[in-house]
């Protein structure tokens, strides 16, 4: 199974990347001579996908005016933010019926022997999964200090930490989903974290560990020590 469509999230308004983000949208905040947004299309061009949905809010002029050239992109706008679950069900005709990346704009991977992208399609198995996670270990994570995500059951299953727990992973921002997913899904603004909590209690919520670098830049300070590594 290859995904032919994904969804890039672009939304955002990038305020811990203040002042940089006044006047450049995040996504196309540029670490290491190459736009974040750039960098996540790059991937999913390379892993085959033919039709790509970018969502905008903040400066969404500036990506639209950037991505002009690019036929394969349709850009939906949000007048008002949807966050992810309701960006990604707003964009939800134009991704068809069968499994579907959806990536963050505003982080950096890297890959390891093979691509991620080609990894987490290559894991799916849709009688089982209507969600499938690709997660980062913490201690590999750059600029991340936080507690963990999720644990990793021995079949693939995630489980949330809960309370003071300490887990070992990450939610990468990177995955596929199945259109199932937003059965039943409310309309208008909500996080994908409330599907993820109903396909973990149906069982149907996997992950799968990245074997590669993977870099979080939310502060324009973070942009020198992510360049570093990167070069």
């Amino acid at each position: 199974m290859t995904p032919r469509c994904a969804m890039v999230l672009a939304a955002g308004l990038g305020l811990r990347m203040r002042p940089i983000t006044l006047t450049t949208p995040k996504p196309m905040v540029e670490v290491a001579g190459r736009g974040m947004l750039d960098r996540a299309l790059d991937h999913l061009t390379a892993a085959g996908v033919e039709r790509l949905v970018v969502n905008t809010h903040w400066l969404g002029d500036k990506i639209r005016a950037h991505l002009a050239a690019r036929a394969d992109i349709t850009i939906v706008h949000e007048p008002d933010l949807l966050e992810t679950g309701g960006g990604v069900a707003n964009a939800l005709p134009l991704l068809g019926e069968a499994p579907f990346y959806v990536v963050n704009a505003d982080i950096v991977w890297t890959d390891g022997p093979v691509p991620a992208l080609a990894r987490l399609a290559g894991a799916w198995d849709d009688a089982l999964m209507d969600a499938l996670l690709l997660t980062q270990p913490t201690a590999t994570a750059v600029g991340y200090d936080g507690a963990g995500d999720f644990f990793l059951a021995a079949d693939g299953r995630l489980r949330r930490r809960t309370g003071d727990e300490v887990s070992p992973l990450l939610f990468s921002g990177v995955q596929i989903l199945h259109p199932r997913l937003f059965e039943g899904a409310p309309s208008g603004k909500f996080s994908l974290n409330l599907l993820y909590d109903r396909a973990l209690a149906a069982g149907r919520l996997f992950g799968l560990v990245h074997d590669g670098g993977w870099y979080h830049v939310g502060t324009p300070e973070a942009l020198p020590e992510v360049e570093a590594l990167l070069g």
